[in-house]
């Protein structure tokens, strides 16, 4: 569904990312992992059309969509959750939900569908969304993001910072979403052993390179730990 081949791309004339291939297939997840640095979030935002490769492609469907800017990517069925549990802050939660669910159709539905995959966020809707806590702004930006219908949902660190109940809601939220199996989900996380466990592939960056992939699974938490200790 979304592929990245031979992707080599950076900031002005630094190359950060150097000829890495990845693939999330329709309805499976793609963990990436490495330490920082290793031009994980890079990967993405070229993903999503922030950054532009200075060599290789982005392909979603099969089409060539490495030209295309966000938000056309976005109308063709990618979303993506950035790094910092962001939302408007000055806007309660029911609101930042709205402003997505407005452009939609289908906007109120799915808005309630992302509320059942967070129950936690009903009780805070009348609350700005800077006064929320880290967990309860990350849980909304996916909220968010979900409205869209994505087909692909790109989300960086989602559990970065945040209390350890809310990181195993979120966690539950992210299988629950993959096992629907019409979703794909790119991944970058720090917990090694949700991300193989969630993952049907991983690939782990060193430096901008890949340095290892394979299947996820439980029994590839130990080979990740040991190609991120090299």
């Amino acid at each position: 569904m979304l592929e990245l081949c031979d992707v080599h791309v950076g900031y002005g004339r630094t190359t950060v990312v150097h000829g890495v291939d990845l693939a999330v297939p329709a309805g499976g997840v793609t963990a990436v992992m490495g330490h920082n640095g290793a031009g994980k979030t890079t990967l993405l935002r070229c993903a999503v059309g922030l950054l532009r490769p200075t060599r290789g492609s982005v392909r979603l469907d099969g089409e060539d969509v490495t030209r295309l800017p966000p938000h056309a990517r976005v109308r063709r069925g990618l979303a993506y959750v950035p790094q910092g549990q962001q939302a408007f802050g000055t806007l309660t939660a029911r609101e930042n939900l709205q402003l997505v669910a407005a452009l939609r159709r289908d906007g109120a539905r799915r808005a309630a569908e992302a509320l059942d995959l967070f129950p936690a966020l009903a009780a805070v809707l009348g609350r700005r969304a800077g006064l929320l806590s880290g967990g309860q702004r990350q849980q909304l930006a996916i909220a968010r993001a979900l409205i869209t219908g994505p087909r692909v949902l790109i989300l960086d660190e989602p559990t970065e910072g945040i209390q350890p109940s809310v990181v195993a809601e979120i966690e539950a939220a992210i299988l629950e979403l993959a096992a629907g199996g019409e979703m794909g989900v790119l991944l970058v996380e720090q917990h090694v052993r949700f991300a193989v466990a969630a993952a049907d592939t991983y690939a782990v960056l060193a430096s901008g390179r890949l340095t290892q992939s394979g299947d996820g699974g439980a029994g590839a938490a130990d080979r990740v730990r040991t190609a991120m200790a090299i």
